[in-house]
This record gives structure tokens, sequence and C-alpha cells, in this order.
């Protein structure tokens, strides 16, 4: 219990807002609906304090990368406008990291992938 509030309600409201792109004002909404009077800026406080542990349990629970990734170069039309989209997958199908350019630029997407490379080591 913290602060007359029961760690299953807590949970629920940091789990709806970092796993959903939900407002705080849509969660307060969505707990009145369940009979939790709760207000926005309460759910805001516990985002705040107990997010980066949800966060980091969730990077835990994380698969990890396989040994083996691609780069994946895919043209996409977004809004009318054809765009290039370069994905980094493992051997596994797990996208690892996205870039979406107007133009095609090979070197963009090789520095992508080193910057990648880079921060997975």
């Amino acid at each position: 219990m913290y602060k007359g509030f029961p760690w299953e309600v807590i949970s629920h409201c940091v789990w709806l807002y970092h796993r959903f792109s939900l407002s705080l004002r849509e969660i307060e909404l969505l707990m009145a609906a369940r009979g939790v009077e709760v207000t926005y800026e309460t759910i805001r406080i516990w985002c705040i304090r107990f997010g980066p542990e949800y966060a980091r349990s969730l990077r835990r629970r994380a698969p990890r990368p396989g040994d083996t990734w691609h780069l994946d170069e895919v043209f996409v039309t977004i809004g009318g406008v054809r765009k290039y989209l370069w994905r980094a997958v493992d051997q596994h199908g797990n996208v690892l990291d996205i870039l979406i350019q107007s133009r095609r630029d090979g070197k963009a997407a090789t520095r992508f992938f080193r910057t990648l490379l880079k921060n997975a080591a």
C-alpha cells in the first residue's frame, strides 16, 4: 500500500501509461470506470516515481538480439510521399532499430547501423 492505494492499482496505472500511448487524463477515466478515484496528477507522480523501475524490468525481460544482424531497405509511402525505411533485424526477425529517410542515402544508413552496433556492445 502506497499512500492509500494498493500496489496493484499503482502498477496498473504505470503499466497503462508506459505500454500504451494514453494520456494521464485517459488513464484517470479508465480507472474511474473501474471504480477507482485517482487524479491524473497522482498518476503523473506515480509514473515519475515508479516508471524507471518498470522500464528496467522491461529491459531485463526483453529478448537478447541474435548473433547475425541484417540491414533491410524498404520503400514505403507515408501520406502520399515515398520514404526509404531502413531496418536492422536479427536472425530471428526481431527489429532492432528503424531509420526513415526522405532521400536514399546509403552512407547515412551505414552510420545508423554502426551506431546501433556501438550501442549494443
